[in-house]
């Protein structure tokens, strides 16, 4: 699948400059309910093929930080929760159906709650204060319900669930990709989560977005998942990618990068979609 294909292919949807008129005004004028607003700044990225690999991704909630970013040591039983889950992704990993199953701890969080969109929709938003994540990486869509029946899936299920106060599983398929995220080795690695008023609009604007951080940070690679069909998910898509770079000078890289900060923001707002961003290193 390949998104870099001009705007003029893709009639359903309109990209236009910002500056020239407000979102507001560009949506009334447009025939459609909603229309990607882009401006110019940065072109679409440039998608591989989707992996054939189904996933399931698994958000928890265990004992988030109280600050964005701290570097002190996680606690006794936070690192005894992340030991027993790398040991039963271990075992999931002996399945014949399971490629991967790869256990994250978070490095940074921003105060989701503050964020443009989440915080008009609270109310109706499942915030991903997620400090673990575990991704499984199963050999294609079918595959991943079928792991999900096991004994070894429900093990670590149960480790999640005991230590937890929120959980979020969303069984997924890959939409988009630029190439494949490197878990052998430690980096600053996104789940980047999504929700908006038109998933369609939110996975057209992911071109752009995913373009301005080709074009500004060197991105290589990332995997756009959205749900399976038949899947109850809080999110429209999590997008998954990984920098070769230590975490302080990813966020610093990151807060003074005022062009990125504000293509990224004014978009998503001109187009009703929230993004909520969680940095992560592996566990």
């Amino acid at each position: 699948m390949d998104s870099s294909t001009d705007d003029t292919d893709h009639a359903e949807y309109r990209s236009t400059e910002l500056g020239s008129e407000s979102p507001a005004e560009l949506r009334e004028s447009s025939t459609e309910e909603y229309a990607v607003v882009a401006d110019s700044t940065y072109s679409r990225a440039q998608f591989i093929e989707p992996s054939s690999l189904g996933y399931i991704h698994i958000g928890a909630t265990v004992r988030p930080r109280s600050l964005p970013l701290t570097l002190l040591p996680i606690g006794r039983e936070k690192t005894e929760l992340l030991t027993r889950l790398k040991e039963r992704a271990r075992h999931l990993e002996e399945l014949e159906a399971v490629e991967t199953a790869t256990i994250f701890e978070t490095a940074a969080m921003p105060p989701l709650h503050r964020l443009p969109y989440i915080k008009e929709h609270k109310d109706s938003i499942h915030l991903a204060r997620f400090d673990v994540a575990v991704l499984i990486e199963t050999k294609s869509p079918a595959a991943a319900r079928e792991v999900q029946e096991t004994q070894a899936y429900q093990t670590l299920m149960d480790a999640i669930q005991n230590a937890a106060t929120d959980v979020h599983v969303m069984a997924s398929r890959n939409e988009k990709r630029i190439g494949d995220v490197d878990k052998t080795k430690q980096g600053v690695f996104i789940f980047n989560y999504f929700v908006a008023d038109d998933p369609e609009v939110m996975l057209e604007l992911f071109d752009y977005l995913a373009g301005s951080y080709v074009a500004e940070t060197g991105l290589d690679n990332s995997t756009l998942l959205v749900p399976l069909d038949d899947e109850n998910a809080d999110y429209v898509a999590i997008n998954n990618a990984r920098w070769d770079i230590g975490i302080l000078r990813f966020l610093w890289r990151e807060l003074t990068n005022k062009s990125l900060r504000s293509f990224v923001q004014t978009n998503l707002k001109a187009n009703q979609v929230g993004a909520m961003p969680v940095l992560y290193r592996l566990a």
